[in-house]
């Protein structure tokens, strides 16, 4: 587990450069984990192993993925030219709410990063942010949704071999709530700028601090930079070894509630360095806003009692607006909690509210 480095020396430095540096916790880089499970798609038996990863993780990687290289190269280099521009350039893309470009701050309750980010919505249809209208930005776009289209696929794809692995009779049970013309998806890019000062302390700053995701699945791609960092059921954490050839995947909070916990929804989190850049494309697979989401009885065994209670996406994914990035935002949609059984009872009176007023 990285350990917390003393740096009261440069306290006074950190807080005069960077108020948010000197809000951060100085680590050393957990030790690297020695084996992720990595899956060709094209190989039979491929379903059982995504079941055993997610089930015992929640975290792999895919290889044979047929996501052309040049494609993700062109992204790659185009998000470059993005966070390369000033300060004013970069805003013109809206400050994030939750769209749009982002520095420093991760949402609106006070958690912070070393990390610049371009948060955007991903749909049926082209993107159509304003700022990338804009013909000096045509080739940002085009590679955009060139990108968007095929990790979507590649999440369907991934999500149907599941379902398959989990001898489910409905192969698209997962599937159709990503490849929905009203799918609630997001595309993330990430840029963790070196940071000059931790040279000196040869030591790692939070770029985005331990979460979970709380969407269906994540496929994350990122340069040859380390940093990204994921903890096992113990709570101890291991750093990732970069690869730039592979698609990493982790299971997010609604598969988790899905598959009534059997897929295990991943706690991560990424280190910033001082010497290296590091560039992550991230995108996370949702459902429709009004999808209704609880256990699936065909992934429950004879018996087997429902452990969340069924909720809206649309409130959850409001729930994680209001939360800290770190709180465990599923145990209020738990069955046996209390948080859970008041979020219920407020839902039955907001219900009758509106019965009343109408």
């Amino acid at each position: 587990m990285g350990q917390q480095q003393t740096f009261s020396g440069l306290l006074p430095l950190f807080s005069t450069v960077s108020p948010v540096l000197a809000a951060m916790v100085v680590l050393t880089p957990s030790p690297a984990m020695k084996q992720i499970p990595a899956i060709n798609l094209s190989e039979p038996g491929s379903e059982a192993l995504l079941v055993r990863a997610c089930e015992d993780l929640g975290f792999f990687k895919v290889t044979e993925h047929d996501i052309p290289m040049e494609l993700i190269a062109k992204l790659e280099e185009e998000a470059l030219k993005f966070f390369a521009l000033s300060p004013a350039e970069k805003e013109l893309a809206g400050r994030a709410n939750p769209f749009g470009y982002g520095s420093k701050n991760i949402g609106g309750h006070g958690d912070v990063g070393w990390v610049e980010y371009l948060l955007m919505p991903i749909t049926s249809e082209p993107l159509s942010m304003a700022f990338l209208m804009h013909p000096s930005a045509s080739s940002f776009r085009s590679a955009l949704d060139e990108y968007a289209l095929a990790v979507r696929k590649l999440a369907c794809r991934v999500l149907e071999l599941m379902a398959q692995g989990l001898g489910m009779e409905q192969r698209d049970a997962f599937r159709k709530l990503v490849a929905d013309e009203e799918s609630d998806s997001m595309l993330r890019l990430n840029h963790y700028p070196p940071c000059p000062m931790l040279r000196e302390l040869n030591g790692f700053v939070t770029g985005f601090g331990e979460h979970t995701d709380p969407q269906i699945i994540s496929v994350l791609r990122s340069n040859d930079t380390a940093g990204l960092e994921i903890s096992l059921r113990d709570g101890s954490w291991v750093s990732v070894l970069p690869d730039r050839e592979s698609f990493f995947i982790n299971v997010g909070d609604s598969l988790q509630v899905l598959t009534n916990g059997r897929f295990r929804s991943l706690r991560h989190r990424v280190l910033a360095n001082g010497w290296k850049s590091r560039v992550s494309m991230i995108y996370f697979g949702g459902p429709p806003l009004g999808e209704r989401l609880a256990p699936l009885p065909e992934v429950m065994a004879e018996g087997e009692q429902s452990k969340y209670r069924e909720f809206m996406w649309c409130d959850y994914k409001s729930c994680a607006f209001k939360t800290l990035l770190g709180d465990n935002r599923l145990d209020l949609f738990h069955q046996t909690s209390e948080a859970s059984e008041k979020m219920k009872k407020d839902d039955e009176v907001a219900v009758n509210e509106q019965i009343v007023e109408m």
